[in-house]
């Protein structure tokens, strides 16, 4: 099985943290990355539109909102923790093939529309702070993409640094912004009293939810949560669990105070004061400071909402990575990841920006979260399946009360975005010039996806769970067919642990046979080899090295002379020296069957190399 996010997997140790304090510091740190998709700028419109309109009213909402995720991040954490699989693996082995091509499509459109939130409120906010025009500030929103490829080299642990950072940026500003506006605490306390003024109130109400529980956390948790390297007996996984779900309680908390400070705010300053139609992020901005008397409330909005999109559009880039391993078992340049997740992101926002200006923002963001709803389901439904699943979860299922009460969760989260689908789509067909156009093309569609969705409900409950496949390409698991002829005395090898090593192999065993030399040759190509070539010590380099070791280990078991090579930086220049200092008869390399643009996305090409070498050079597909 492919570890998910194999570059940070267990890179952080907590076996020998003592129990108490330093034992909970060393799990904490996971459900940060989370929660700040639970106070995305997605979720700020709902907000500011809940708290202007009806006041302190829909702060249960919110309260409501939070159980739930919490809930559901501590599922999803359970079933990372006990089976080591992310969600989209776990989908994978249980679903077919097609109906895991339809979850892996409609995971990344919700991490696109997810990070066209993002794009919105980060540009929104540099917008609002510099003066900077808005699309100028959505291509600004560019520049931020490679900043993951440069923390996750860094360790997961830097990561969440400055993640946590970013958050209590968040926070304290939000702080502040309560002591500016001064809100009517026992009108805030009434507020978690659930009732529902109208029907004006009620859609807000499911906006909030809709906003607040996002696919791509569930996700990002069951992968996240394999960071930790602990004791994977029944005890150990015992004290993991309960470490992650206290981190959990803490940070999903905390985004629960930023919500309805947010919502709060709303209330204390628009609607205190009849401004009930503040429903956008800029205009919200505009009215902060006459209201609250301080110039410092709109700039601490503003940089909060930036450090809200910028730490949030981290953690989408990172759920895309993982559902695109896990879904498809496929892998393609990490920078290339973040530039394609990007610009699906942004084209859509420039080009409605140039057509209608920059008043449509706030719909936009209200669409991405329908997009975002239209998902939901499909990401909660097997993650229940899975963690209630006695043979998957080897004994760490969930009781029959918690199912009960993931199931009354789910019923509610679906049926309240079936709602705000059903709502849109009705809007669209009274309110478009052509609805047979929408009659053929987005209601067949939808039934589509209802279809789909009661198929994964179903499907679980009357089929045998299918056996867990590993799928790794670093099993080692190779067939050999070694041959009595010795052609070539030293033979150079390339690997990159695929599928393709098989083939490279057993073609250089049959042109040397029992008695040749064999030295096999990987290439560390992350960011970190290239800057610093030998001197890099990042998790992915130790893991290529603990690999080609085990190959040189398995190889000499069966009788092969083998020696090993390990080396830094672009592939095309490093085999090249390591062929012309030794004295090899042939280099042997194993191909993808990929050309052209697909080696930009994919990795580099032997076309380069061939003219560098002075040895005969042996392509096996």
């Amino acid at each position: 099985m492919t570890k998910s996010l194999e570059e940070v997997n267990q890179s952080v140790p907590t076996e020998h943290k003592k129990k108490g304090f330093r034992k909970i510091l060393a799990f904490l740190g996971p459900a940060y990355l989370v929660s700040v998709g639970y106070m995305d700028p997605g979720n700020w419109a709902t907000d500011i539109a809940g708290g202007s309109q009806f006041g302190y009213t829909l702060v249960w909402v919110l309260l409501m909102s939070n159980l739930m995720a919490l809930l559901l991040q501590s599922l999803s954490a359970r079933l990372g923790i006990v089976t080591q699989r992310d969600l989209a693996q776990a989908s994978r082995e249980t679903y077919s093939k097609y109906i895991n091509y339809i979850l892996y499509f409609l995971a990344e459109i919700a991490i696109a529309a997810c990070d066209l939130a993002e794009v919105l409120g980060m540009a929104i906010g540099i917008n609002l702070l510099f003066g900077i025009p808005l699309l100028e500030a959505v291509l600004i929103t560019v520049l931020d993409t490679f900043l993951l490829l440069f923390l996750i080299n860094k360790g997961i642990r830097k990561m969440e640094a400055f993640i946590i950072a970013l958050v209590a940026i968040i926070g304290f500003s939000f702080i502040f912004e309560m002591i500016f506006a001064e809100p009517e605490m026992h009108k805030v306390l009434e507020g978690l009293i659930p009732s529902i003024p109208n029907s004006a109130a009620l859609y807000i109400a499911i906006g909030i939810i809709g906003a607040t529980v996002m696919p791509h956390n569930l996700y990002l948790h069951s992968s996240l949560v394999q960071t930790r390297k602990f004791d994977r007996t029944p005890a150990g996984i015992k004290q993991a669990l309960k470490y992650n779900f206290i981190d959990s309680t803490i940070a999903l908390n905390l985004a629960f105070f930023v919500n309805a400070a947010i919502l709060i705010l709303a209330a204390a300053t628009f609607h205190k004061n009849g401004m009930f139609e503040v429903a956008e992020i800029q205009d919200a901005h505009q009215f902060l400071e006459p209201l609250l008397g301080t110039k410092w409330a709109p700039i601490l909005f503003a940089v909060a909402l930036i450090a809200a999109g910028q730490s949030s559009t981290v953690t989408g880039t990172l759920a895309g990575q993982i559902v695109m391993e896990g879904y498809l078992h496929f892998r393609i340049q990490p920078w290339v990841r973040r530039i394609v997740t990007r610009l699906i992101a942004i084209i859509p926002a420039v080009i409605v920006i140039l057509i209608y200006g920059e008043s449509v923002t706030g719909k936009l963001l209200i669409l991405s979260q329908v997009i975002l709803s239209l998902q939901l389901g499909f990401a909660i439904i097997p993650l229940i399946h899975f963690v209630s699943d006695k043979s998957k979860m080897n004994g760490f299922h969930i009781s029959k009360t918690t199912q009960v009460a993931s199931w009354i969760i789910a019923a509610i989260i679906v049926s309240l975005n079936a709602k705000l689908v059903y709502d849109e789509i009705t809007s669209w067909l009274e309110s478009s010039s052509h609805p047979v156009i929408l009659w053929l093309t987005v209601v067949p569609l939808a039934f589509g996806f209802l279809g789909l969705l009661l198929y994964i409900v179903v499907n679980p409950f009357i089929t045998k769970a299918k056996p867990m496949v590993n799928h790794s390409p670093h099993n080692l698991q190779l067939k050999f067919t070694p041959r009595e002829s010795q052609i070539v005395q030293n033979i150079a090898i390339s690997v990159d642990f695929s599928n393709a090593d098989e083939a490279a192999l057993n073609k250089a065993f049959e042109l040397g046979g029992i008695e040749a030399q064999y030295t096999l040759i990987h290439i560390v190509e992350t960011v970190g080899a290239l800057m610093y070539g030998v001197h890099v010590h990042d998790h992915e380099t130790t893991i290529d090295e603990k690999l080609l070791l085990e190959y040189k280990q398995m190889l000499s078991e069966k009788g092969f002379k083998i020696k090993t090579e390990l080396g830094f930086g672009k592939p095309n220049k490093i085999i090249p020296k390591i062929i012309n200092e030794g004295s090899f008869d042939i280099l042997v390399m194993g191909t993808h069957g990929h050309t052209g643009l697909k080696d930009i996305l994919f990795g580099t090409t032997v076309d380069k190399l061939r003219h560098k070498i002075s040895i005969p050079l042996l392509i096996v597909k």
